[in-house]
């Protein structure tokens, strides 16, 4: 959401030990999970980056090596990978 005291986008990912039913269309239970925070000011900014990440997780290979590793700078670079983000 859009914040007063947020000063950029931001971001928080969390990979989820017990996987949450939120009644998905595809009925698969949610164990990946963005937070994206952005100033009042954003304007279109915060829809810009939620769609990046919703490409680079769109990807089934992405994804696999996200939920196979624990080393948080491994999955940093896979979220941020451009070229998976800009990926159609």
């Amino acid at each position: 959401g859009k914040l007063a005291g947020v000063k950029r986008i931001a971001g928080v990912f969390a990979r989820l030990e017990t996987p949450v039913d939120f009644e998905a269309l595809d009925d698969q239970p949610v164990d990946l999970v963005f937070l994206l925070l952005a100033p009042e000011g954003a304007g279109a900014d915060h829809l810009k980056a939620l769609s990046r990440i919703a490409r680079v997780l769109r990807d089934a290979d992405t994804v696999a090596k996200i939920r196979g590793t624990r080393d948080a700078a491994a999955i940093h670079a896979l979220l941020s990978d451009t070229q998976a983000s800009h990926a159609a």
